[in-house]
């Protein structure tokens, strides 16, 4: 069974999952898909070439799939994928991909994003992820899993937030943050791990342990921080150590926010 409100706007070509909920003064365009039991509350717009996973559920005033907001874009094909039960909630806007950015904006499964926020064109987000009220992330982000961005934060373009980071709220982050990373003050510090992520998620005193080492010789250490990451990818076998170091030696057009700088 498909409930469509009689004053909600479907054109031709639109795929209606099984058990979707369509509410008052949508519109959705030709190329859009739900996957089954999407509910949309009302007054939503989805359009462009989006697929909505199962299950999701999108509030009033959400515009989901419209064209970046950038001045490069010139009206190429691009696409928006989000998966399941994601929970979108009111006045959201998640933008396509760019043919520069590789034609694609995609966010995974089971995240949540508060009122006001905005993904911006080919942003790549993780499971799990949690963006609060009013916060921006800017085109080709990477997100990874189990991150949290505070409320009334701005993301640079092309930065990378490490898998179970945590940004505070009323920060800007203009450089990549690492796995585990706890970012705060207003522009963006390094303030130590995420601790409290890290035993809610049931990992081990001894990665935590390990972690907090691995910080530590980050922050004073000899040598550079990159001859300071390849020691400890010999020196630890913990693999939240490992993650770490894979994520500072990684590719990225941002620096890495460093310990303390």
């Amino acid at each position: 069974m498909v409930q469509i409100h009689p004053s909600a706007v479907i054109e031709e070509g639109a795929q209606i999952g099984a058990d979707c909920v369509i509410g008052p003064f949508c519109v959705i365009g030709p190329e859009v898909v739900l996957g089954e039991g999407v509910i949309l509350k009302s007054h939503v717009v989805l359009a462009g070439d989006t697929h909505i996973g199962a299950n999701s559920e999108i509030y009033s005033f959400a515009v989901i799939g419209e064209i970046p907001q950038d001045l490069k874009f010139g009206g190429e094909k691009t696409r928006l994928r989000i998966g399941a039960r994601n929970r979108i909630r009111e006045h959201v806007t998640i933008n396509t991909g760019t043919a520069g950015g590789g034609g694609e904006t995609r966010i995974g499964d089971d995240g949540l994003f508060m009122a006001g926020c905005h993904v911006a064109h080919d942003v790549q987000i993780g499971d799990r992820v949690i963006v609060v009220n009013s916060s921006a992330v800017a085109g080709h982000c990477i997100i990874e899993d189990d991150v949290i961005i505070g409320g009334l934060c701005g993301v640079h373009q092309f930065v990378r937030i490490g898998q179970g980071a945590i940004i505070g709220a009323v920060t800007m982050v203009t450089k990549d943050v690492l796995p585990h990373g706890l970012v705060q003050g207003p522009r963006g510090v390094l303030d130590g791990l995420n601790l409290v992520g890290l035993k809610r998620k049931g990992v081990g005193r001894a990665d935590i342990t390990a972690l907090r080492a691995a910080f530590q010789m980050l922050k004073d250490g000899e040598g550079t921080f990159q001859d300071r990451a390849n020691r400890l990818s010999d020196e630890s076998d913990s693999p939240f150590v490992q993650q770490m170091v894979e994520f500072i030696l990684g590719d990225t057009d941002r620096n890495i926010l460093t310990p303390g700088s």
